[in-house]
């Protein structure tokens, strides 16, 4: 059970954003060190796939300098998770909307499942990683109490669009226009996705939950009738005029 007389938490600016690690178990030797191996992944992620770092694997395969072959063995996890996302979103999640290659919208959460997963590992089973807003939550935020998480109403600041309750592993990510913009790309259009204001998705793991999320924005008006057809995801969107459409299953996480 989790021991809040010893939480332990770590922030980490990497990736172009901050991570947050709150591991809510007594804090062991192993667990220690499994948080340290957690933080190194996150820059060997960050050293493989920054598109903003020439020397990246993933920029130096986009301009054709490596073959994939030459890549490291997450390289090809990576593209191979992106290329399942692609054809289950018919194309609305895309590496290549900007004409270059950027896994981007499927790493963060992959580098943070995978964080979460060490910390499991070694023995840290109430933890929560945030990897810029999203995040993978496991086991219990105290004894017989869930996690529960804000989620910010993109049209209203200082305001909760509805608040997350987690009772067991959980992920949360959500994409929207009021922290950085549009920023997600149409992949059909080329064009930036404006509608709606923001979708959270909620679902198993952080990895496909993320990505769903910015398939589902992207894809605008027939999100809701596609994040329906997915097994074990619900979804909960504000739409830019303040009005909002849930999945019927969302009533279990969202209040």
């Amino acid at each position: 059970m989790p021991d809040t007389a010893h939480r332990l938490r770590h922030v980490e600016h990497v990736m172009g954003t901050v991570f947050t690690f709150d591991i809510r178990d007594k804090p062991t030797t192993a667990i220690h060190r499994a948080l340290a191996e957690a933080v190194r992944h996150l820059h060997r992620v960050d050293a493989v796939f920054s598109t903003y770092r020439p020397d990246s694997h993933i920029s130096r395969l986009d301009r054709g300098e490596i073959r994939l072959s030459d890549c490291p063995p997450e390289v090809h996890e990576v593209l191979a998770l992106c290329e399942e996302a692609t054809r289950i979103s018919d194309g609305w999640f895309s590496i290549t909307p900007s004409g270059t290659l950027d896994p981007s919208g499927l790493v963060k959460g992959w580098a943070a499942d995978a964080a979460s997963q060490l910390l499991y590992d070694a023995g840290a089973h109430h933890t929560c990683v945030n990897g810029g807003g999203d995040l993978q939550l496991r086991g219990q935020a105290a004894p017989g109490a869930p996690w529960r998480i804000g989620i910010a109403h993109p049209l209203r600041p200082g305001d909760l669009a509805t608040v997350i309750t987690a009772h067991h592993d959980l992920a949360v990510a959500t994409s929207g226009t009021a922290e950085r913009g549009a920023h997600i790309v149409d992949p059909h259009s080329g064009q930036p996705a404006v509608a709606p204001a923001s979708l959270t998705l909620v679902g198993p793991r952080l990895t496909l939950t993320d990505t769903y999320a910015t398939a589902a924005f992207a894809r605008g008006d027939g999100a809701q009738r596609w994040v329906e057809s997915l097994d074990g995801y619900e979804a909960l969107a504000v739409l830019s005029d303040g009005r909002e459409w849930r999945t019927p299953g969302f009533s279990r996480y969202g209040s």
